[in-house]
């Protein structure tokens, strides 16, 4: 395969991500949709790597998953506080949990 091929793949799953974090209300699509940006990241990396004959990308990749999963773990210990504090995990009841 080419290298374009995978380029536009991870570009329209780039902006698919980023539409989901724009256009999402609930926090864990919000959450799915930044995994969607950081597997992007991933695919150009990778595809990158090979290009070059480097495993460096791959590499990268690496630590960009491990930040992806405590991203995950964070993110939905969040989601989980503030469903339990008002029965809703809208992002836009977010705020009022301020001070």
């Amino acid at each position: 395969m080419l290298l374009n091929q995978f380029l536009i793949f991870a570009a329209v799953l780039f902006c698919i991500g980023v539409y989901g974090v724009l256009a999402r209300k609930n926090g864990v699509l919000i959450l799915m949709s930044i995994e969607l940006i950081l597997n992007s990241v991933n695919i150009n990396l990778v595809a990158f790597g090979a290009m070059n004959g480097d495993v460096g990308g791959q590499v990268f990749a690496l630590f960009v998953i491990a930040v992806a999963a405590a991203e995950v773990g964070v993110g939905l210990a969040i989601v989980l506080l503030i469903y339990r504090n008002r029965r809703s995990i809208d992002v836009a009841e977010a705020n009022l949990l301020k001070g």
